[in-house]
Formats: structure tokens, C-alpha cells, sequence
């Protein structure tokens, strides 16, 4: 087996270990969202999501574009979302 591999798969999962990183994920899911619309959704402080995003970001879970003063998230890859969410972590 290779190493990296599993590092890699280490570095993902510490990513996700925080349930406001997943309601993250989940919620940019549905499509790119500004830090604003993340912090009404989700009824968190911003500093806290600045925090949170990053993390995603550093893990290249996330995309960003600027618009004007504004910078957009997305997700690099729709499985993460499917991964992160995924309804059957509920019958664990």
C-alpha cells in the first residue's frame, strides 16, 4: 500500500471532523454561497466560518472567485458532499 494514500485520506476526514465544517460542505452542496449567506444559514458568528472555511479551503475541499468585495465558495468536488452527507451516517 502507499503511504500518501492514506495520508491523504487522514488530512480529508480531519477536514470534515467538525460538525460545522459538514453543515458547510452540505450547504455548498446546493451551490456556491457568499460568507454572509454561509453565517444566516447556518446562524453562525463569521469569525467562526472565516475559521471553518479555511480549513476547507487549506484542505482543497473549496473554490473561491472573487466578486467585487465579495468572495464566493464552492465545492471542488460534488463527492465530498455526498460523502460528508451522506444519510447513512446516521444509522452508525
Amino acid at each position: 500500500t502507499e503511504p500518501g494514500r492514506f495520508v491523504a485520506a487522514a488530512d480529508l476526514l480531519k477536514a470534515l471532523a467538525n460538525p460545522h465544517r459538514v453543515a458547510i460542505v452540505d450547504l455548498l452542496a446546493a451551490g456556491p454561497r457568499r460568507v454572509h449567506e454561509i453565517t444566516e444559514t447556518l446562524g453562525l458568528d463569521q469569525p467562526l466560518v472565516s475559521q471553518h472555511l479555511r480549513v476547507l479551503r487549506d484542505a482543497r475541499l473549496l473554490g473561491t472567485e472573487r466578486q467585487g468585495k465579495e468572495v464566493v465558495y464552492s465545492l471542488t468536488d460534488d463527492h465530498i458532499a455526498a460523502f460528508a452527507t451522506e444519510s447513512t451516517w446516521d444509522e452508525l
